[in-house]
């Protein structure tokens, strides 16, 4: 079996390593370090939870053991798509750093520029960073990646997922053309390969199991679930959750519930205080402070339950977490892997279950597609609803019917008799109005028809038009009995909607 001590890393980094009481590397570390050594690109693909994140900090700090950094230009720069995952890189680097004279600098949102500028202008070999405050931090002239010499970028499909591509594309371009790239991920999506094949010379590939698979000791589980009610479905699951939690007893230690939405995780997460579960939400919208306080508190077992959104389902390590629950089937096939990735990891079981609704069927077949096996199904513990609660509005729908069918008819009927005039012939129909003109006093009966006309909507379109929108004289509550913005070459028949009030 290969050991630590054969891959060539220095003697400092070993040390670390011994006194972390790690001996043997993992699959991906094995095969991604000793190329990494030699200087070459590398494209790492292994599965969640597999212990990507030392297989390029490993030789990174080896190859950084020698040299000096400069102010505000970094030697080594390291992409990650969330805080708590450049956090967590961050802490590796401070785990087997800790004989050797390098600094490290973390450039995350949610924390103060000015704290981060100190560090950049002391000059730093290592540089943590989310893309968009790094090109912040660009942006203000506090930073010059001209002297990179690696660059990584973790968790590259999530860096897709989040819209990072085209600020990744932006920082390569940034960087020097002869850096070492390291690229590592759980899965390959197309655009993902079109970056590789643009950004990388020649790398070397390490796949060490099938892309998206799931750990095999991690079981898995699925409940079907179809709400009683529309109105009752959202308590309905929230109580399907808290019974599959007790169903699994003192053997749920803690536990992960991944949902969907911002809003859910807040509304899942107080309605397990509410029923007395010790659970807390951690999601984007959170202050920083906030999230790195309830993520130590879970590690460090003062937290039972996790109530998160995917910010959670990457890269982040906590060795002993027993379940992991998915509240809502994920959008995106690729996260269900990346979130069950959480429990069963270094070795240890786990268990994953997911709630699956009726409009979630489409994306959990995509799920079951993407991971090649089908998830077994676990009985409801709310059962089957009940079939008089699903077809009790039923004789109440029906009887609206015809109300609703005689109500059209009745509204439909009116306009037609409405419009007596309509049947006079059109000589008539001009004589009135010429008539109107020259003394509509004198006719009291043709003015009555016509304001009858106007009731019918006969002619509110042309006098909207001409009027723009009501008629002056209903503006002023008077009679103005004038016909606005028409010459005498008007057609008669477009004049029969302008009938003077009486």
């Amino acid at each position: 079996m290969t050991k630590f001590t054969d891959l060539n890393l220095n003697a400092k980094v070993l040390k670390a390593i011994d006194e972390a009481g790690y001996e043997s590397p993992t699959p991906i570390q094995a095969g991604a370090i000793p190329p990494a050594l030699e200087g070459r690109d590398v494209l790492g693909i292994a599965q969640t939870g597999t212990g990507k994140t030392a297989s390029f900090t490993l030789p990174m700090l080896s190859l950084l053991a020698r040299g000096r950094a400069r102010a505000r230009m970094p030697r080594s720069l390291v992409l990650c798509p969330t805080r708590e995952l450049a956090a967590q890189v961050a802490e590796n680097f401070d785990t087997y750093s800790k004989h050797l004279k390098l600094t490290k600098a973390l450039l995350i949102g949610g924390v103060s520029f000015k704290e981060q500028d100190k560090l950049i202008d002391k000059g730093v070999d290592v540089l943590i960073a989310t893309p968009g405050r790094l090109l912040d931090h660009f942006e203000r002239g506090k930073l010059i990646l001209s002297d990179v010499k690696v660059m990584v970028v973790d968790e590259a499909d999530r860096m897709l997922d989040m819209g990072f591509i085209p600020d990744i594309e932006r920082i390569f371009g940034l960087t020097p053309f002869t850096r070492q790239t390291l690229f590592f991920s759980a899965t390959m999506a197309p655009e993902i390969e079109r970056i590789t094949n643009t950004f990388l010379s020649n790398p070397e590939r390490i796949e060490v199991a099938r892309q998206a698979t799931t750990s095999e000791n991690i079981e898995q589980g699925v409940v079907m679930f179809k709400g009683s009610r529309k109105d009752r479905e959202a308590s309905e699951k929230r109580k399907l959750l808290r019974l599959l939690i007790d169903a699994e007893g003192e053997k749920c230690t803690n536990a992960i519930i991944f949902c969907n939405r911002k809003m859910d995780v807040d509304i899942v997460a107080k309605s397990l205080k509410k029923y007395g579960y010790d659970a807390a939400p951690i999601h984007g919208d959170l202050d920083q402070s906030q999230r790195t306080r309830t993520l130590e508190g879970f590690r460090g077992g003062e937290l039972r339950f996790l109530v998160a959104s995917d910010v959670a389902a990457r890269g982040l390590d906590v060795p002993s977490v027993s379940h992991v629950f998915n509240f809502d089937v994920p959008s995106h096939a690729e996260d269900y892997v990346h979130r069950i990735g959480r429990t069963g990891r270094a070795g240890r079981d786990g268990k994953a279950i997911m709630i699956c609704q009726p409009r979630d069927e489409k994306n959990f077949e995509d799920v079951e597609r993407l991971v090649q096996k089908e998830i077994p199904r676990i009985e409801n513990p709310l059962g089957k609803a009940k079939p008089a609660e699903e077809t009790s509005d039923a004789p109440a729908k029906s009887d609206d019917k015809p109300k609703r069918t005689r109500s059209r008819s009745r509204k439909a009927d009116k306009p037609v008799e409405a419009p007596a005039e309509d049947k006079q012939p059109q000589a008539e129909k001009a004589e009135a109005k010429v008539d109107a003109k020259t003394d509509d006093k004198a006719q009291p009966e043709k003015a009555e028809a016509a304001q009858g006309e106007r009731k019918s909507g006969r002619g509110n379109k042309d006098e909207k038009k001409s009027r723009g929108g009501r008629g002056r004289g209903d503006k002023r509550g008077g009679n103005d009995n004038r016909v606005v913005g028409l010459g005498d070459h008007t057609p008669d028949f477009i004049g029969l909607s302008f009938r003077e009030r009486i």
